[in-house]
């Protein structure tokens, strides 16, 4: 039986310091189940109570190589002998921003920042002072980061058709009502309802900015015609199209999901995977919208191309660019649906897979849903009962069900076989707790 009695214990004092016990809300799973890490390398960690886990959250993402890179750390020490931060250039922010724009070529120009939210944020701003219009589309279901015009959300949890559109309230106390003017939601893969809002509204909307694959909704994909009718649309209105890959830059593909789905950003914004877990982001596209920033629209930040991150960005984006690294990760996800599908397919429980093999959704029910409104009606109770009992065995998934698993570089044939192993204990545990009844539930 697993022991989080050091956790607890740290726990407690740090609740006494830190808001929760943690720098983050997300990481805060309970008062006797917050874990805290020791160490991590390749694709297992292993927390101060030593029990160890092989790894699908890798940090939301980050970890594409496994954690502790000794290629990537290698990299990030000779970045260390620049010298740090400067608030002054170098030359190593060109090259990293040629590689970017040679990996994607709608990153025409490129900024960079330190964190997802910050890259949104820019990208946001650039939109509005290029277009001349406050307003922005957002599509329910997808996270774009912790900042004032996104912390917005339609109730579609608690949302009945007859009444109309779902509410819009705010994501959290503190969020003034007097933005919410600007926040205007569709459902993903409907492209009439993105063309209504526009109509009622595209004098005041600037920027349509989506997920293609939603990175908090179990990585629920948009089509590839919905997005062609998507970019026609933000054309004729003259919308500027912002294509969000912090979760999926160079992690579903070199190009990103951009590449992958066959559609080009006016504006998009990386940061997950480009170092490898040093603190880096990027907001990227048209040459004509991004000269906007010094010509009307400002960007910075005192630690922005901090020598070490940049360093670490451009040895991981190398790796990726030219090795095999994302097709090993591709291939392994593969491996791990094809075995975990056989384990559920043996026990009768409807289940589909959905997103990119690095970043995998999971659904208890036969239909995988093509929206949040869908995923509202399946079975994610027994999802949210099987993360748990998968701690316990060793295999750390995000306890949220919206939350894909994450695939590395590191993650090798041990770790699927143990994976796989723990996985149908951790099945088997979960039905015996939940009645057959519920596990069988089906999509409404």
């Amino acid at each position: 039986m697993r022991s989080l009695e050091k956790s607890n214990q740290h726990f407690q004092k740090a609740n006494n310091k830190l808001p929760l016990g943690v720098s983050s809300n997300f990481r805060y799973w309970g008062d006797d189940k917050t874990i805290y890490v020791k160490r991590g390398k390749g694709a297992r960690l292993w927390d101060i109570d030593d029990n160890e886990y092989i790894d699908y959250r890798l940090g939301y993402g980050p970890a594409i190589l496994g954690y502790a890179d000794e290629r990537v750390d290698a990299a990030a020490r000779e970045g260390m002998n620049v010298g740090g931060v400067f608030a002054l250039g170098t030359e190593l922010e060109y090259e990293v921003a040629c590689r970017i724009s040679r990996m994607v070529p709608a990153a025409e120009l490129v900024r960079f920042s330190n964190s997802g939210t910050e890259a949104v944020m820019a990208a946001l701003r650039i939109a509005r002072g290029h277009t001349g219009k406050d307003g922005h589309i957002l599509v329910e279901g997808g996270y774009h980061g912790l900042f004032t015009e996104v912390l917005w959300y339609a109730d579609v949890e608690d949302w009945d058709p007859k009444d109309g559109k779902p509410e819009v309230l705010p994501y959290c106390a503190g969020t003034p009502q007097i933005v919410k003017p600007l926040f205007h939601t569709v459902p993903l893969n409907d492209a009439n309802a993105v063309e209504e809002v526009l109509k009622e509204n595209h004098q005041n909307i600037g920027a349509f900015l989506i997920e293609p694959i939603m990175g908090n909704c179990c990585g629920i994909t948009a089509k590839k015609q919905y997005l062609q009718d998507v970019r026609s649309l933000c054309d004729k209105y003259n919308v500027v199209l912002i294509v969000d890959e912090v979760k999926t830059g160079f992690r579903v593909g070199t190009g990103g999901v951009q590449d992958l789905l066959g559609i080009k950003a006016d504006l998009c914004t990386f940061a997950k995977a480009i170092g490898n877990g040093y603190p880096i982001s990027v907001v990227a596209g048209r040459e004509d919208i991004m000269r906007n920033v010094g010509d009307g629209v400002v960007h910075g930040g005192t630690f922005t191309g901090h020598s070490v991150s940049l360093a670490a960005a451009n040895k991981t984006l190398e790796i990726l660019e030219e090795t095999d690294a994302l097709q090993t990760i591709e291939n392994y996800g593969n491996k791990l649906q094809d075995g975990l599908g056989r384990i559920l397919s043996a026990r009768g429980l409807e289940h589909s897979f959905v997103g990119h093999p690095s970043m995998m959704g999971l659904f208890f029910s036969e239909d995988a849903p093509s929206d949040y409104r869908d995923w509202v009606n399946t079975n994610y109770d027994f999802y949210d009962a099987l993360a748990p009992e998968l701690h316990e065995l060793g295999i750390l998934v995000e306890p949220d069900s919206r939350e894909p698993w994450f695939m590395c570089e590191a993650h090798d044939m041990e770790c699927l076989a143990e994976t796989l192993d723990k996985f149908e204990q951790a099945v088997d545990i979960t039905m015996n707790k939940i009645p057959a009844e519920r596990s069988a539930k089906k999509t409404a």
